[in-house]
């Protein structure tokens, strides 16, 4: 298994580029990334896989285009409701004061405060919000989206014959649901990278499928191997344990960035990410 098909997140449009030009021109960079991590993990002597990127940021554009600032009004009231479900996970109390909630206040005054809590700049807080919330919303909320971006990740898949796939952030969603929908297509080893699968409301709550009665998400056909990790300061990637909420085989966490926490080029850098590959990467 000499090739991977690595899956963005969040923030990847690539103005200007027809689809396949811009997944030439990411997976570039990330296999220069990759190689990094190798060395990282002491694995210099071994070949770094191929790298095929699946590139759907284009079916999202429409809701990119909406958050593309950096202000929190810019958010729509439904993107703003699922930014207050996320800050419950981050650190948010459950209501404001007695007889208030925190749909009824400005949203900065409820990303202020945990900010203050996590002693993070506020505006750091709201630029994550407004990169983040857009995108997953728009793709969990429109079907149209949601079909055509499972759609370019399930032919990129097919196209390689990839048994390995690496999805990040928001790819890890379309991912999960693309080989759900599809059967599994043939993958075999899932690493996911500062996954939001798991977070309540915002995400998790709206998957397809749905998880099942006992609140856990389900295991895609033929999987054979599912590892997760996690930047241990990485706000999206909440819960941490994504194992709680999936049939996940493997977490691993470690400390990677005091800034960049929740970048791709972070996570494929990182020695724990060449580690959970090699393995499977082996060349015939």
């Amino acid at each position: 298994m000499s090739r991977i098909v690595v899956v963005h997140g969040v923030r990847n449009y690539q103005r200007g580029l027809e689809p396949d030009d811009a997944a030439d021109k990411l997976a570039a960079g990330w296999r220069d990334r990759l190689a990094c991590g190798y060395k990282d993990a002491g694995l210099g002597h071994l070949a770094v896989p191929d790298v095929t990127a699946a590139y759907y940021a284009h079916t999202l554009r429409d809701a990119e285009s909406q958050g593309a600032g950096d202000e929190l009004d810019q958010l729509t009231s439904a993107e703003q409701q699922a930014v207050v479900e996320w800050l419950r996970v981050v650190g948010l109390p459950a209501e404001p004061a007695e007889g208030q909630s925190w749909g009824g206040l400005p949203l900065r005054q409820a990303v202020d405060l945990v900010a203050r809590r996590r002693g993070i700049a506020a505006r750091t807080l709201s630029r994550i919000a407004v990169a983040l919330m857009p995108e997953v919303f728009g793709y969990l909320a429109s079907p149209k989206r949601r079909r055509q971006a499972r759609d370019a990740v399930a032919e990129t898949i097919r196209a390689c014959d990839a048994k390995v796939v690496v999805a990040h952030s928001l790819g890890s969603v379309v991912t999960y649901e693309a080989l759900h929908a599809y059967g599994g297509l043939g993958v075999e080893v899932l690493v996911t990278l500062g996954s939001p699968l798991g977070l309540p409301g915002a995400v998790f709550d709206m998957l397809d499928p749905a998880p099942d009665t006992a609140g856990r998400g389900q295991r895609p056909e033929g999987l054979l191997h599912w590892i997760n990790i996690a930047d241990s300061g990485d706000l999206v990637a909440l819960p941490r344990r994504l194992g709680d909420r999936f049939p996940v085989d493997a977490h691993q966490e470690a400390h990677m960035a005091a800034v960049d926490f929740h970048t791709l080029n972070t996570y494929l850098a990182h020695g724990l990410t060449a580690a959970a590959l090699a393995p499977h990467c082996t060349r015939d």
